[in-house]
C-alpha cells in the first residue's frame, strides 16, 4: 500500500494509506485531513485543495497540466511547489510523497 504524508501549516504530520488511482486530494479527504476543502470535488475548478509538494519530491511528481497551471493563479500564497492535490494521482511510485498544507485555502 502507498503511504502519503500531509503536514499541516502548524507542523502536525499525518501519514495515511492511499489507494492507487485515487487523487492525493481524495486520500486527504478520506483520512479527515484538515486544510483541504475540495469545494469542487476534484474537478480542477476551485483551487481549494492546494498543497505544496515537498522539495524531495519535486522531480518525481508529474508536472501540472495547463488547466491546473491556470487554477494555481487563484491560490493564496503560491509557491514554486504549489499543486492542486486533486490533479495528482496516487501511484506506487509516489509511496512516501510529502505534501505541506497552506494555512488557509480561502
Amino acid at each position: 500500500m502507498t503511504t502519503l504524508t500531509f503536514i499541516e501549516h502548524n507542523g502536525t504530520r499525518h501519514e495515511v494509506p492511499a489507494r492507487s488511482g485515487d487523487s492525493v486530494m481524495q486520500t486527504a479527504i478520506n483520512a479527515g485531513i484538515k486544510g483541504i476543502l475540495a469545494d469542487c470535488g476534484g474537478t480542477c475548478s476551485c483551487a481549494t485543495c492546494h498543497g505544496y509538494v515537498d522539495a524531495a519530491w519535486k522531480d518525481r511528481v508529474p508536472a501540472p497540466a495547463a488547466n491546473e497551471q491556470d487554477m494555481l493563479q487563484c491560490v493564496l500564497e503560491p509557491r514554486e511547489s504549489s499543486r492542486l492535490t486533486c490533479q495528482i494521482k496516487v501511484t506506487p511510485e509516489l509511496n512516501g510523497l510529502v505534501i505541506h498544507l497552506p494555512e488557509s485555502q480561502i
